[in-house]
């Protein structure tokens, strides 16, 4: 059995450097070939976009694209499923690599029409949960508002899995929520929410990952270097 296990990972090893190898020697365009990447929703949200644009203006890039938490992302990288992952936590594995991609906030997001100056208004309005929605609600109310212990005493409005469909229920005026910036960004009806600001925001940073073994392809790197660009010049 030990023989056997150790042959399986053998065999893996071989499979991961075989492609890694193929990236390699498929680098002579930059601007061709596939791109993997796997990210959390929200800033994924933000990417995908910027990703179809770039491959529209150049259709020999394939971008592969897949949506995931943190775990997910660290495994799928780890394997060698996909080339890049962006994770909100640091990994501590030392095969894997990170550096700081971008950072983004934890916002508080209410109906357009409602007039939110304290606490008491947002016990009224309701809170809109999602699969996160506790711990960001959590940590982002505790800076706005020390002292009201965090969503007691605060209804639950509603509840949505869909990273794209929380601010709906906000933007008909069904409750507020605490979301990452990025995917208040995302929304399409802007001129139905609101973003309650605070002195003291939180702000998180997205780390950039791949296999520590192994430096990005050429067109993982190109299409980094893009995707840097467009999110500091649309923040901007």
């Amino acid at each position: 059995m030990p023989a056997g296990l150790a042959l399986l990972d053998y065999c893996r090893d071989v499979d991961r450097a075989d492609k890694a190898l193929k990236l390699r020697l498929s680098d002579v365009d930059a601007l061709e070939g596939e791109v993997s990447l796997i990210t959390p929703g929200s800033i994924g949200l933000s990417l995908y976009p910027l990703l179809l644009d770039l491959q529209q203006a150049n259709p020999g890039l394939v971008i592969r694209h897949r949506f995931a938490p943190d775990c997910e992302v660290r495994a799928a990288v780890m394997e060698s499923r996909y080339e890049i992952g962006l994770m909100s936590l640091r990994p501590d594995d030392e095969s894997l690599a990170a550096e700081p991609f971008t950072t983004e906030a934890l916002e508080l997001v209410a109906p357009a029409d409602r007039d939110v100056k304290g606490w008491k208004d947002l016990v009224q309005i309701g809170f809109i949960d999602h699969p996160d929605g506790q711990a960001m609600a959590t940590r982002l109310l505790a800076r706005q508002f020390p002292g009201a212990g965090g969503l007691k005493g605060v209804p639950v409005a509603g509840f949505s899995n869909q990273i794209g469909l929380i601010l709906e229920p906000v933007a008909r005026g069904l409750g507020f929520t605490v979301i990452p910036e990025h995917a208040r960004r995302a929304f399409a009806r802007q001129e139905a929410i609101q973003v309650v600001s605070g002195a003291d925001p939180v702000v998180d940073t997205l780390w950039l990952v791949r296999r520590a073994e192994w430096a990005l392809s050429m067109r993982a790197m190109r299409v980094v270097t893009y995707l840097r660009e467009r999110l500091g010049a649309s923040s901007r």
